[in-house]
């Protein structure tokens, strides 16, 4: 038996019918919100509602979370193995949904069926490197300065966590924060975005027949009329203990502040607006390769995304000429079109920022080069009307340090070059920024590499590399790009756990 989704573009078949609801999920079950409201999701590709979704409202916050609460009292207390051992399961359940959850994920995000398997073998990845950190958490023990003491701690899992999870990596988002939770040994309340939810809803279904006990993972999808009031009935709840947000800067200073008031800890991951550092001794074909893949993914809607292209003089011409060369060869159009190697952004709001930013550079003095700056637009597809959220990936260079894209995170087929001179220069530039989140550097000098590596002010720097996120590697920012890692060794697992400490006293004889 297979499953339609209403959209002509869509692959015509799910393999797995039961593969997701469109309504609430708690306690293992697929339940009707308190409102019995709906909210519509769009495919960007083509700007018609493929799929509605139950809507949640404040009224469905204490349920979900009291679920989950009365589930940790006794999920917590499996031991490590048990828990990466469902883990595990969750993990090859999700490999073998891989073909649909692809497909989901095109007419949620836009993104290139290509893009759509990547994003999913990156999440994936996270389910299996915490099977095995489930397995190695560990307090101490030590002997203390004091006389006639030892000191022993010990780690417990934190509590009932929440999850707010962004529409532009919704899958992998959901996995790097749910795995890390229930590796830890904690449950938690996911409210995906209003764009993006039936990806989480699914997620959350395979972890129950994985052998997740039921309100292990809960999910309520949200409107985005409903986001702010149910976001804030879940970070005031006095049973979540933890809450993980990624999400815009705006939004998190506002996270935390509801967090604040009630000492919740939070892990927060905002925005970026990375520097992209190009020296003249550069490998400029490798440089430009790892630009290419970076800045294009996703119509360059990630926030690690290079926001700032800072070339030195000497190879700024050379450098320029090749973006533009392999830009000039991305075909875009709906992600499940083969050809297609960029696809729309995902919300159509973010065509109107930027325009706005392109308007900007270009009105104090940045030259465009390639692409418009502006959304597609019906001379430009032939029709009548033009469907879907699309812009053709544009290049502006000369660009300056006064213009808004210099101070705002783009988030969208946008790229600005700018040329300096010095290190030291280059390197004031890109710390110029309230934001802290990822730097890249390109030289073949290796002391360079070393200075830089300790002068960027952000919280990950690629030395020769572009995207540098992987499992084993803790992720996150510094400064207004929020606080606390997620992925890498013990740290992420560390950020769902409490630590206690013991002391005791020995006595020399009896």
């Amino acid at each position: 038996m297979q499953t339609k989704l209403q959209n002509s573009h869509t692959p015509s078949q799910l393999s797995n019918p039961d593969l997701f609801s469109n309504k609430l999920y708690i306690n293992g079950e697929w339940k009707q919100s308190a409102s019995g409201a709906e909210f519509t999701v769009q495919d960007p590709g083509t700007g018609e509602t493929w799929m509605s979704c139950q809507d949640s409202t404040p009224n469905d916050v204490d349920p979900a979370v009291q679920t989950a609460y009365a589930t940790f009292k006794s999920y917590s207390q499996l031991n490590p193995r048990k828990r990466a051992e469902l883990l595990c399961s969750w993990h090859r359940l999700l490999l073998s949904s891989r073909d649909d959850l692809a497909k989901i994920l095109v007419h949620e995000t836009g993104k290139p069926l290509s893009e759509a398997y990547g994003e999913l073998d990156y999440g994936i990845s996270f389910t299996w490197w915490f099977t095995g950190e489930a397995d190695r958490i560990q307090g101490s023990t030590f002997t203390s300065a004091a006389p006639n003491r030892r000191a022993i701690t010990i780690k417990q899992p934190i509590g009932v966590a929440v999850a707010m999870v962004p529409w532009n990596f919704p899958i992998a988002l959901v996995l790097r924060k749910a795995s890390a939770a229930l590796a830890a040994g904690c449950t938690m309340v996911i409210k995906p975005s209003p764009e993006t939810p039936i990806t989480a809803l699914c997620l959350a279904q395979l972890a129950t027949q994985a052998g997740f006990p039921p309100g292990a993972l809960n999910v309520l999808p949200t409107s985005t009329e409903n986001t702010p009031a149910v976001s804030r009935a879940l970070c005031s709840h006095p049973l979540v203990k933890k809450v993980s947000f990624t999400g815009s800067t705006r939004v998190g200073k506002t996270v935390a502040e509801l967090c604040a008031s009630s000492l919740t800890k939070s892990t927060l991951e905002l925005g970026g607006n990375c520097p992209f550092i190009v020296f003249h001794d550069a490998d400029l074909a490798h440089a430009v390769d790892e630009l290419i893949a970076l800045k294009w993914r996703h119509a360059g809607q990630a926030c690690i995304t290079a926001n700032r292209v800072y070339v030195q003089r000497g190879v700024y011409q050379e450098f320029t000429n090749r973006v533009v060369d392999r830009t000039r060869s991305l075909v875009v159009g709906h992600g499940m079109d083969e050809k297609t190697t960029m696809g729309p952004v995902t919300v159509s709001r973010s065509l109107d920022k930027i325009e706005a930013i392109a308007a900007d550079a270009i009105q104090k003095g940045a030259k465009l080069i390639l692409g418009s700056g502006r959304r597609w637009t019906s001379s430009e597809t032939g029709s009548a009307s033009c469907p879907g959220y699309f812009m053709s990936p544009t290049i502006l260079i000369d660009m300056t340090d006064d213009m808004i894209m210099s101070r705002e995170e783009v988030f969208g087929p946008l790229l600005g070059i700018y040329p300096f001179t010095s290190e030291d220069e280059v390197t004031q530039r890109a710390n110029d920024t309230s934001l802290g989140l990822a730097s890249y550097v390109f030289t073949e000098n290796v002391n360079r590499l070393w200075r830089m590596m300790e002068n960027l002010e952000a919280g990950m720097i690629g030395l020769n590399a572009g995207n540098g996120s992987a499992t084993e590697a803790p992720f996150g920012g510094i400064k207004d790009s929020g606080w606390g890692k997620e992925s890498g060794k013990n740290v992420a697992v560390d950020e769902y756990m409490i630590i206690k400490t013991g002391t005791l006293r020995v006595r020399k004889e009896d």
